[in-house]
């Protein structure tokens, strides 16, 4: 059985940068962060699996043996799976400098087309009447402009236009920024949000700090820009961390799991009995929209998917067929 939790340090063939060295490639392939996670502990799962052989040793078939352990054993999801093979590809064609044929060979999992869990109206009703305070607010964002929660808590005050009723989303997935649709709704109450938060960045200055971490180095082109407010976090931390690259403590986004929490527990308190999690607000926010009357591309646009292929799930939950008759009731 493989203990990741015992791994200090991978040394393999007088190689223990290994995975420093998939580390820097995927930044320098602008991988997010939670990519880079995923694909470092895939790769360490492949090679403890094979009892810490190196890679260069290994192929097709090692993999192979991998991915049937994965679903056979482990009875992991086709996008598991897939997850797990395409960090393995990337070790062998970016880091390894690989080029074996075998790899062009590998077929992945056939993936189960599932239908999201989709709140009613009312049922979002529901749940928000047991949530309050800033996550509220930010349920209010996930589900009024179909965020998904990382990019709500991601979110600059600089990227906030509530003259024209939008919000643009950075770097989302796929690398891609996006414009989508601010509430009106919420707006007073984001905008005595904000003035909490520029109170708190005012005191912060006052105290020596006040500075935040600047995406993709801008640090270097806008020296003193960190400081500024509408750089900011929209939802910042209680508490202050050490960027443990640089060194700079500053005040962090608010965690994803207190959110998750939170939603847990409403969902809990409405009584609904659907596995939903933050991810549910913005499946929501898409289906809603459909059964409104608004044109799947425009929906693919504001959720930012790169294929209307994606977006089309939603025409399986949106109640699209209301007047239709059940034959039963015949």
């Amino acid at each position: 059985m493989i203990r990741e939790s015992n791994i200090v340090s991978l040394k393999i063939n007088k190689q223990p940068k290994l995975l420093d060295r998939v580390k820097t490639q995927l930044r320098v392939n602008h991988y997010s962060k939670k990519t880079e996670e995923a694909y470092t502990s895939w790769i360490k799962r492949y090679i403890l699996f094979h009892n810490k052989k190196h890679p260069e040793e290994m192929g097709e078939e090692e993999v192979k043996q991998f991915l049937n352990y994965l679903a056979v054993e482990k009875h992991v999801s086709a996008s598991t799976q897939n997850q797990a093979l395409c960090s393995i590809l990337f070790l062998y064609k970016n880091v390894l400098r690989k080029k074996f044929g075998w790899m062009e060979n590998l077929i992945k999992a056939k993936k189960s087309r599932r239908v999201p869990v989709v709140f009613t109206r009312s049922e979002v009703r529901e749940v928000f009447r047991h949530l309050d305070g800033v996550i509220k607010l930010i349920c209010s964002l996930l589900y009024g402009s179909g965020l998904r929660l990382g990019e709500a808590l991601n979110l600059r005050i600089k990227d906030i236009n509530f003259d024209m009723h939008q919000i643009i989303v950075r770097e989302s997935k796929g690398e891609k920024d996006r414009i989508t649709t601010l509430s009106n709704t919420i707006i007073p109450e984001l905008k005595q949000h904000l003035n909490k938060v520029y109170l708190q960045h005012k005191n912060d200055l006052k105290k020596g700090k006040g500075k935040t971490k600047l995406p993709n180095a801008l640090i270097h082109k806008y020296p003193n820009a960190d400081k500024d407010y509408y750089w900011q976090f929209v939802f910042p931390a209680d508490k202050f961390i050490k960027d443990e690259n640089s060194d700079l403590i500053f005040r962090f986004h608010i965690h994803e799991s207190t959110v998750q929490k939170s939603i847990k527990n409403a969902v809990k308190k409405a009584k609904i009995l659907k596995p939903a999690t933050s991810h549910t607000f913005r499946h929501s926010f898409a289906t809603h929209l459909l059964e409104s009357g608004y044109d799947i591309r425009t929906i693919q646009e504001l959720l930012g998917h790169s294929s209307v292929k994606t977006t089309m799930i939603y025409t399986h939950v949106a109640n699209l067929g209301a007047g239709v008759k059940s034959p039963l009731d015949d």
